[in-house]
């Protein structure tokens, strides 16, 4: 089970909640995905009054948990009034906590998402921090009172994959104890399939799956990745080798001259 601050999961897979073509494809693709826990934008879906009650109603009748996500937010005031407003619509301690610092990659203010990261958790919320790899701005997310992280692996929507393959690593052997999930720019299952054989904990995926041609049987195919990454990783892989070496051995085995 995936343990999140007092929460247990069975799925290791997190679903986003916007840019799909329509709420009852979103409730399709939850429903195929099998993931607990679904991001929602207080920002994005407070646009229309009505609207946003009505999807905040659709996403409550899927069963999910629902992670109020700060998505849009360049500021320290307005990441944490943010999660002041999230806190009393869903009624959960819980905020995946975004301060956008640079326009063209959506790269995280991590100046400012540490000083949020303390504000919040010291109010009482529970704090999903959107980061990136880098170590000295983890250690000072858990000094600030995080016990979940969520480095990005690229860009946001981006598609690509994990950029910095030695940079995560070093993450995951640096803090081994501490839930990782892998969170922005995964585009395929099987990006999510290594980020599990890495050892990550898990995977939040949004664009990809919801701007497929298919978006439910994307999400079912992240499941299945993420399932199998997972298992991968608990089968414990064997290391890259420099040099081939053969499935048959040789030595032990008949020889006709």
């Amino acid at each position: 089970m995936l343990q999140l601050y007092q929460t247990a999961l069975g799925s290791r897979l997190l679903l986003g909640s916007a840019r799909y073509p329509s709420p009852a494809v979103l409730a399709e693709a939850v429903r195929a995905s099998r993931a607990e826990v679904v991001t929602v934008s207080l920002r994005r879906e407070s646009g229309g009054e009505r609207a946003g009650q009505a999807f905040w109603s659709l996403i409550r009748e899927l069963g999910v948990r629902v992670l109020p996500n700060t998505a849009g937010c360049h500021s320290v005031k307005e990441a944490v009034t943010t999660a002041h407003m999230a806190r009393e619509v869903f009624g959960t301690p819980w905020i995946k906590l975004e301060v956008i610092g640079e326009e063209d990659t959506l790269q995280p203010d991590v100046f400012g998402l540490t000083e949020a990261a303390r504000l919040l958790c010291a109010e009482g919320f529970e704090v999903f921090p959107y980061t990136t790899e880098d170590l000295v701005v983890a250690e000072r997310l858990l000094a600030a009172g995080c016990r979940v992280l969520m480095p990005w692996g690229a860009p946001i929507g981006s598609g690509r994959g994990l950029n910095n393959l030695y940079g995560l690593k070093s993450l995951r052997a640096h803090f081994p104890e501490v839930p990782l999930i892998i969170d922005a720019g995964l585009g395929v299952p099987s990006h999510a399939a290594h980020a599990l054989e890495l050892g990550f904990d898990a995977v939040l995926i949004n664009t990809a799956v919801a701007q497929a041609r298919d978006p439910p049987a994307m999400a079912a195919a992240f499941a299945l990745a993420t399932e199998a990454g997972y298992a991968a990783r608990r089968a414990g892989p064997i290391e890259p080798r420099d040099v081939a070496a053969p499935s048959t051995p040789v030595i032990g085995t008949a020889f006709r001259g």
